[in-house]
């Protein structure tokens, strides 16, 4: 008891039993509230009971509060196969989730000075063209470069997402486009580009992989022993989900990509228990400090001054007047969805391995019982759901052209550069478009020289004299892509 020494008289020893019994009471109370009230678990558990049943997928939960996990479940199983079950250390593909530990690698470059968010990405990645305008790495954190998305460049040019593609045969497919949706910093369309790019602008910057650069000062600092970018296909995973996609008759069959290996917009692999050590980050600011946070919520503005919900990897918005910061993601029969709301010192964390599972919605229901009676506003009411209604934007059933008419349009069509041709052929009196790995698609007429097939638009063009030269194909996140005709 020699460090007794120094303090003397009754009152510091008073004082020292007090600080001792205070000491000795902590861990107690931190355990008797690591886990929620009974009535709080069971009206969530409610929530996933459908999935919550042997043979069945399923998703893991995790729920942030007051600085801890103050809960985190397993429903359903992550392994069909061998009957394993979800827990809160399975380990998830989050696509899109991981967008913001790209931003985070980023910003974290920029805080040690090796580059700058206003830096012209041609600077790191000279092979792109010059599109007479800079793009920086701003416009790619935002989603405002304009640069084509490259996921749908790959299925527009035929590469199958489940064959093996390697990283230069896709950054050579994103640096063959001419032109770009829109001029840099003019609008928002979401494009996986931008944090592919990200991602090979930390290794050329680093001298790391993105892999390796997360681990070393994100993941392995916050003890995230379960998550890294999965960029080696061969990889052996540990307590790895697989994910699933519902048959009609009601069963399950694998939905998985085993061979895709590209990391920045999506590819981090991570456990519930995993993501809540980041969300903490928020509040302990233990990797990046309060600087990393506060620019992580930094969100774009694009050139004619309007602000975007939409920050580094993080979109900025409100659920029933509460404050919020979330991120969804889905590829595959994954599907996951991170909610935050900062000023109640809250998060949800929902990954799943069933397509057809929809973790953003069963995380505002967890917000909703664990924050009821904090909420300015009532629940959201429930919208009835149904199929889209068919027909042109006037609503309109699209028109039917005959045969006769049509058979100006049939060809083959290639584009330079996507290095894929198409062939139009009329077939039982319908425009059929023919692509490289993808079935046939009848083309509805939308007005003169327009077509379309699912969320894709062609717009044919034609010479002075009127003969069809090409056309133009709009497909969500890729537009403009131009066609040139082939000579019969």
């Amino acid at each position: 008891m020699r460090f007794l020494a120094p303090l003397c008289g009754d009152t510091s020893l008073r004082l020292l039993r007090i600080l001792i019994l205070i000491a000795a009471a902590l861990p107690l109370a931190a355990s008797a509230s690591a886990q929620p009230r009974a009535d709080l678990s069971a009206r969530v558990d409610s929530l996933f009971a459908e999935w919550d049943r042997p043979g069945s997928p399923g998703c893991a939960l995790g729920i942030v509060q007051d600085g801890r996990l103050a809960y985190a479940r397993g429903y359903g199983y992550a392994n069909l196969d061998h009957d394993i079950p979800i827990s809160p250390k399975t380990v998830f593909y989050i696509a899109s989730v991981s967008k913001q530990f790209t931003a985070a690698s980023i910003a974290l470059l920029a805080q040690q000075g090796k580059l700058s968010l206003d830096d012209d990405v041609r600077a790191y990645i000279p092979e792109l063209p010059d599109y007479g305008a800079t793009i920086t790495i701003r416009h790619l954190i935002h989603h405002t470069s304009g640069l084509r998305d490259y996921l749908t460049l790959m299925l527009l040019a035929g590469m199958r997402l489940e064959d093996v593609h390697t990283d230069e045969e896709v950054l050579d497919l994103v640096a063959r486009q001419t032109a770009l949706n829109f001029a840099p910093g003019e609008r928002h369309l979401y494009s996986n580009t931008g944090y592919l790019l990200m991602a090979e602008i930390v290794r050329r910057v680093s001298g790391k992989s993105l892999r390796e650069f997360a681990d070393e000062h994100i993941f392995r600092p916050l003890g995230m022993t379960s998550t890294h970018f999965h960029d080696d296909r061969t990889m052996v995973v540990r307590n790895r989900a697989l994910a699933y996609a519902r048959n009609e008759d009601g069963s399950f069959r694998l939905d998985v990509w085993s061979n895709f290996d590209k990391v920045g917009s999506g590819g981090l692999l991570a456990s519930v228990e995993d993501l809540a050590l980041w969300d903490l980050n928020a509040e302990h600011h233990r990797v990046g400090g309060a600087a990393l946070r506060q620019q992580m919520l930094e969100r774009g503005v694009l050139n004619n001054g309007d602000t975007l919900d939409y920050a580094f990897g993080l979109v900025i918005g409100e659920y029933r007047g509460l404050r919020t910061v979330s991120h969804s993601g889905g590829s595959m029969g994954f599907r996951a969805h991170h909610l935050r709301f900062p000023d109640e010192r809250f998060a949800v964390i929902c990954l799943c391995n069933l397509g057809s599972i929809d973790p953003g919605a069963l995380a505002r229901r967890v917000a909703d019982i664990y924050l009821e009676g904090r909420f300015p506003e009532p629940p959201l009411a429930t919208r009835a759901s149904g199929p889209a209604p068919r027909g042109n934007a006037a609503g309109a059933a699209p028109a039917e052209l005959p045969a006769a008419m049509l058979a100006e349009f049939a060809g083959r069509y290639h584009s330079a550069e996507l290095r894929v041709t198409y062939t139009l052929a009329i077939e039982q009196d319908r425009l059929v478009l023919h692509g490289r790995n993808a079935p046939p698609a009848t083309l509805e007429s939308t007005g003169p020289d327009r077509f379309r097939a699912g969320g894709v638009t062609l717009r044919f063009v034609r010479d002075a004299s009127g003969a069809i030269t090409g056309f133009v194909l709009d497909a969500g996140r890729a537009l403009g892509l131009r066609f040139q005709r082939e000579a019969d």
